[in-house]
């Protein structure tokens, strides 16, 4: 008797009795449906979604956003000629995000500003850096300076220390050497880049500034509007190699412009010439896409070198990218996600991630062993550490293990140095995003409750 009325289903199948391949591909294929059943079980130890407190990235959209972009799957987004609808919707999302980071309405795309998607904010990030490292080779030629005797002119990028690595693949990929500008507590207790010291790092030969509006450590924010103040004084005394500021809003971006009770960060502040943010993190995009905007399309603030001309529409269109084959589906998700849920949309659904963050924090305080390290002000993404009054005998690792059991994400890591700080200092940290409903947030606190109750019989026995 055959079998093959069994090879359209895993049970009884003769794949499911088999290793699946990993190193060889196999020499015949199989039937869909079992290939799909059989991926899934491999996939099944791993975190779910909703679990996932360590991720800052999008777990979920709605049907009719999964729909549109899987008919998107097959464009590729860099043909602006072969998919222009796709490339309209680019440029529209590029303009609403200029505008919504302060740029006033009479100010048009590609005759005023310009910008671009990305795959993902690092890319963003690439291409906010690889505009300051031109720019000021040009200014720093145009006054003399010799850029090729890299000993005394080796070009420098300023950061606080607790930067996305992606600055530091920056600085490595074109020899760029960065500045760390550490730490330290303002006056409300927020860590952040130290604006006391910040300017100590700045010379000739620095290419521009990097604030951070989101660390990924903590969620604080640099003190950008003081930062901007400080810029500006000095290129009132430095008019012919002046300072710029990227932002990198790859977390507060899409947070920020719909909530009440932050700073100026954006183009509203002068000195600031160029934005990132990942349409993946609060934008309520899956992962795979990024902006970077700058608040004037000019050669000395987008240099000619990252302007590549592609045709478009019977014309040409700037293409600036340093990734090239990308699917157009994300695009399509990202202005599913301004037209469906427009200003007032994002901003209840930020509200709501908000009241998901105060819970959390108010929860974590009562348990009278932790200190806040950042609470639920500003962005909804709470730190913590074990308070020195804890007498308690386990870590924030042992934590962290424990909550794997009960299936929660919930990193433990040491801060990066904190100036005045001796000790090293280890957080725990949850990421709150637009998915995180109160429901999970009350099972969380719940299991975490479990979690350390279990903890405390084990190691204070």
């Amino acid at each position: 008797m055959t079998r093959e009325y069994l090879e359209d289903s895993f049970l009884g199948s003769r794949e499911a009795a088999k290793s699946m391949p990993k190193e060889v591909m196999p020499e015949e294929g199989m039937n869909p449906d079992l290939a799909e059943t059989l991926i899934k079980h491999i996939r099944l130890n791993e975190a779910k979604a909703d679990q996932n407190f360590a991720t800052f990235c999008t777990t979920q959209m709605e049907p009719q956003a999964d729909e549109l972009m899987m008919s998107g799957l097959e464009t590729n987004a860099i043909d602006k000629s072969e998919y222009p609808k796709t490339a309209a919707m680019e440029n529209y999302c590029v303009s609403m995000l200029g505008h919504l980071w302060g740029l006033p309405e009479d100010k048009k795309l590609f005759k005023d500003f310009i910008g671009t998607s990305t795959v993902g904010s690092s890319e963003g990030c690439m291409l906010g850096g690889l505009a300051m490292l031109f720019s000021w080779k040009h200014r720093a030629k145009a006054n003399g300076i010799d850029i090729d005797n890299l000993h005394e002119h080796r070009p420098n990028l300023v950061i606080v220390s607790a930067y996305q690595v992606v600055w530091e693949k920056f600085c490595h990929y074109w020899n760029v050497e960065m500045r760390e500008v550490p730490m330290s507590k303002d006056d409300n207790g927020t860590i952040s880049m130290d604006m006391d010291t910040v300017m100590d790092y700045v010379d000739e030969n620095t290419i521009g500034i990097v604030s951070i509006e989101g660390i990924t450590y903590t969620g604080g924010l640099d003190n950008t509007e003081k930062l901007n103040d400080l810029v500006e004084a000095y290129n009132q005394d430095h008019p012919k190699m002046p300072l710029r500021i990227h932002v990198d809003a790859a977390s507060g971006g899409f947070y920020e412009p719909f909530m009440e009770g932050f700073k100026p960060w954006d183009f509203r502040l002068k000195n600031v010439k160029s934005i990132n943010v990942s349409g993946h993190k609060y934008g309520m995009v899956y992962p795979g896409i990024g902006w970077i905007v700058w608040r004037e399309n000019t050669k000395e603030c987008l240099p000619e070198e990252l302007r590549f001309s592609v045709p478009y529409l019977g014309g040409s269109v700037d293409s600036i990218a340093i990734n090239f084959s990308r699917s157009g589906a994300h695009i399509l998700g990202q202005y599913y996600n301004f037209v469906r849920f427009g200003k007032e949309g994002y901003h209840e659904v930020m509200s709501n991630t908000h009241e998901v963050a105060v819970r959390l924090a108010d929860a974590l305080e009562k348990f009278d062993i932790f200190d806040m390290v950042k609470g639920s002000d500003g962005l909804p993404i709470i730190c913590w550490t074990l308070s020195k009054h804890a007498n308690v005998n386990w870590t924030l690792y042992d934590l962290e293990d424990k909550l794997k059991e009960y299936g929660w994400q919930v990193p433990a890591y040491p801060l990066p140095k904190i100036k005045n700080v001796d000790q090293p200092i280890i957080v725990s940290r949850v990421v709150c995003r637009p998915a995180m409903t109160m429901a999970i947030c009350d099972d969380f606190i719940e299991d975490l409750d479990a979690a350390i109750k279990e903890l405390n019989e084990k190691f204070n026995k």
